[in-house]
């Protein structure tokens, strides 16, 4: 199972939409945004596949709930949870909250994705695998990422504009 990893869109709907359109072209089964949305217009992009996303520090809870009652292909995680898909278990937030991050490691998933920081990476934390798939608004170098559950590999992806 392939997924794409999103965050930091900050309302970038143009930069957000080609990002979207090269995880499509890679194939993904699965969308992740990592938060920081800023508004439910981003949400509209994400239309084809099962899509689950949190709450960043730059989102109103509100505008967020709202848009799940019109799209319902939508997985609101609020702050952060762990999710199961192809048998690994998926912790995902935004990044911005400590405790909350902490409190996903203690369950320990086998994959930790998060943003808020606008600099991807990827790490092994405790056996945790940290992935930050960059951002698509103040960041060096605009990106995304694809990570095969069955293979374990992670592609980061860089948007242009």
């Amino acid at each position: 199972m392939l997924l794409g990893i999103i965050s930091d869109t900050h309302n970038r709907l143009e930069r957000t939409a080609k990002a979207v359109h090269q995880l499509q072209d890679a194939g993904i089964e699965t969308l992740i945004h990592c938060g920081d949305i800023s508004h439910p217009d981003i949400l509209a992009l994400f239309t084809g596949w099962p899509t689950y996303f949190v709450m960043g520090n730059n989102d109103d809870d509100a505008e967020l709930r709202h848009a799940l009652t019109l799209m319902n292909h939508l997985n609101y995680l609020h702050r952060g949870d762990i999710i199961e898909l192809a048998g690994k278990r998926i912790a995902i937030t935004h990044g911005h909250l400590y405790r909350e991050m902490q409190a996903l490691m203690m369950q320990e998933p086998d994959y930790m994705l998060s943003g808020h920081t606008h600099v991807a990476h990827d790490e092994l934390t405790r056996n945790i695998r940290c992935i930050n798939p960059g951002a698509l608004h103040r960041a060096s170098e605009y990106s995304v990422a694809t990570l095969n559950l069955l293979t374990n590999q992670l592609q980061f992806l860089p948007v242009r504009g």
